[in-house]
């Protein structure tokens, strides 16, 4: 440590009561330090293979809770199968800017819609989530209109809506479709979560529009009624990003590989 102390020019640690914490000199080096050791254990996995049941690694990834209720109980399942000794952590997307963080190596993928990133971010498409529009059954306002009908344009405008938003803006795509036609819709809700959106929707008279996928998968839970936009809404893609550092890393070719295998078993559409 003394000769660490010297090379730096930095205590590098303090003692603050019983605890000794680093400097930020020192977390600087450490996270450095962190991205030198990644290097050095691809190269070595390049060299010698790839042994799933001996890869002891934790994969940090950054999504919406969509994921974590339709893709991660699935790719849990298969890791654990391949690999025992692999950790998953899925991170909120609300954690900040996908760039920073791939760059930082605080995050090893993104599963996201498509963002403008530097041309040091590699990406692949995973599937494509048309939105849906979701109501309670016992929403008054939308009792006669089919499950899987339309509801109508103006009745679309006037009633209240929920947003699943990270940052809490009140508009979206669908917003941004209605703009084009001179129109716009009454968003009075804005929470982060997708479940959090489909609870409120359930318990009250709002509505919502939300990914297909996420839909189907609560609609008989919370028994929600499910229609088709009233107004044509691009289907967004969504796609697996992570840091070109790693596009010849075994290890991370081999979960990227995964995540699109379980997406495409799944049914998603591209």
């Amino acid at each position: 440590m003394s000769r660490l102390r010297h090379v730096f020019n930095d205590n590098l640690f303090v003692r603050q009561g019983n605890e000794m914490l680093p400097t930020p000199r020192a977390l600087e080096l450490g996270e450095r330090a962190r991205l030198a050791l990644a290097e050095i254990e691809g190269m070595i996995r390049s060299v010698r293979g790839l042994e799933l049941t001996e890869l002891d690694r934790t994969y940090m990834l950054l999504g919406a809770d969509f994921f974590s209720m339709l893709l991660m109980p699935q790719l849990a399942r298969k890791v654990h199968e391949q690999a025992p000794n692999v950790r998953l952590r899925l991170l909120d997307s609300a954690r900040g800017d996908v760039a920073r963080l791939l760059q930082e190596n605080a995050v090893d993928m993104a599963l996201e819609r498509p963002l403008e990133l530097p041309d040091w971010v590699s990406s692949t498409l995973l599937f494509q989530s048309p939105f849906v529009i979701i109501a309670s059954r016992n929403n008054e306002a939308i009792a006669t209109i089919a499950d899987g009908g339309q509801i109508p344009l103006d009745l679309f405008s006037r009633l209240p809506h929920a947003i699943r938003s990270i940052d809490g803006t009140l508009s979206g795509m669908v917003d941004e479709a209605l703009q084009s036609h001179g129109l716009r819709r009454d968003v009075t809700l804005a929470l982060p979560h997708f479940q959090g959106v489909a609870l409120a929707v359930a318990a009250g008279s709002h509505i919502a529009a939300v990914p297909m996928q996420f839909a189907r998968a609560v609609k008989a839970q919370l028994d929600l009624k499910v229609f088709e936009p009233p107004i044509d809404v691009p289907a967004p893609h969504v796609n697996l990003y992570w840091h070109s550092r790693y596009d010849q890393d075994r290890a991370h070719e081999w979960m990227r590989s995964l995540i699109v295998t379980t997406v495409s078993e799944l049914g998603f559409p591209l």
